[in-house]
């Protein structure tokens, strides 16, 4: 079984990487502006407005697979609580 503290780290470990994939992605999307700062698109601020407003259970198929698939980073750790 895991240690609670062992499993903190290991999972702030895995929210980090998460953490810093989005916001590789969302830089990606942005116009960087003269001063350094970052403009989001419109477009990108409706649609995570969106899906903010919205439950999981409505989300679209494609919207929920992302989200199982940032859990797959670390199930292997909430399993392994159990044993």
């Amino acid at each position: 079984m895991i240690e609670t503290n062992d499993l903190i780290e290991q999972l702030a470990a895995i929210e980090h990487e998460r953490w810093a994939d989005w916001q590789r992605y969302m830089h990606s999307l942005c116009a960087e502006n003269d001063d350094g700062s970052l403009t989001i698109p419109a477009a990108s601020v409706q649609h995570w407005n969106r899906q903010i407003r919205t439950p999981y259970a409505d989300l679209t198929d494609a919207e929920k697979a992302s989200d199982r698939e940032q859990v797959e980073r670390y199930i292997h750790l909430v399993k392994a609580t159990d044993e």
